[in-house]
């Protein structure tokens, strides 16, 4: 049984007392087709993020040591586990490029596994994905599988049109079937869709993915809506750090997810606090 009380201690961080879920995204350095200025100083993202609220650091384990001072007593890390290799590409290879051992050394709380499906990579990816289950299952690590589009350097809107709604549906469902405790996926497009999705998972709490650069407004409203539909949280990245106000930006999402406050709401309070504008 220790494997299993292990877990849910782990997941006592990762999915916060209220049922929530606030996960900054800083992994960004492994899987952009180019170099995003504001990680150049990635401890000073961190902290932001957790001076905003963020329970959960999501990064690569290089960056780990750089970070670790930022994080606070509560604070859980999730480790990477995945990349894309060829992130400019149509289809991205995925590679895996950490093992769960190296995330219980480090400390994680968790581990990250991204997913693209379709293609001539679609079996490899799948065996990663049940063999990450299995040795999280075995090692009391929990386990986060993102569920995503096959690139997160688009628009959703493009990607959802290119793939469809049923991709992220499918993708979904078979991170659930193959053992992931968290889900994170995109926005499909309204709340009713994305609703589908949280019955895909079948249970297994989800988590909406930020995606690529939003307007503020347009964040949080998806935030709100993804949270009446029945998710516990986010896992937002480049809307988070690239924001003249991480900090502040990420203050306002977990208003709407913990706190329980509209976007319009949430919206107008960040703008108050940092002077108008996204």
């Amino acid at each position: 049984m220790t494997e299993s009380v292990g877990k849910a201690m782990r997941l006592k961080r990762v999915i916060d007392p209220s049922g929530v879920s606030v996960i900054c995204a800083l992994d960004h350095g492994m899987t952009s087709p180019t170099f995003l200025e504001p990680l150049a100083d990635i401890r000073a993202r961190a902290a932001e993020a957790v001076a905003g609220g963020a329970n959960v650091i999501m990064m690569s384990k290089g960056m780990i040591r750089l970070s670790e001072p930022a994080f606070s007593p509560t604070t859980s890390l999730a480790l990477l586990l995945s990349a894309s290799a060829t992130p400019s590409g149509a289809r991205p290879e995925i590679v895996q490029i950490a093992e769960v051992e190296e995330a219980l050394r480090l400390g994680a709380d968790a581990v990250v596994l991204f997913t693209a499906l379709g293609g001539e990579s679609e079996p490899s990816m799948i065996r990663i994905l049940a063999a990450v289950g299995r040795e999280c299952a075995a090692l009391g690590m929990p386990f986060i599988a993102e569920a995503e589009f096959p690139t997160t350097y688009a628009s959703v809107e493009d990607l959802k049109e290119q793939y469809g709604f049923e991709y992220l549906r499918r993708n979904v469902r078979l991170c659930a079937e193959l053992g992931a405790d968290v889900v994170k996926t995109n926005w499909p497009g309204d709340q009713e869709s994305f609703a589908k999705l949280i019955a895909a998972a079948n249970g297994i709490p989800v988590v909406l993915a930020g995606g690529s650069r939003l307007e503020d407004l347009e964040l949080l409203s998806r935030m709100e809506q993804a949270m009446a539909a029945g998710a516990i949280g986010c896992s937002v990245g480049r809307n988070i750090f690239m924001h003249r106000s991480p900090e502040a930006m990420t203050r306002a999402l977990s208003r709407v997810i913990r706190d329980g406050w509209s976007a319009e709401k949430a919206h107008e309070a960040l703008a108050e606090e940092i002077g108008g504008g996204s």
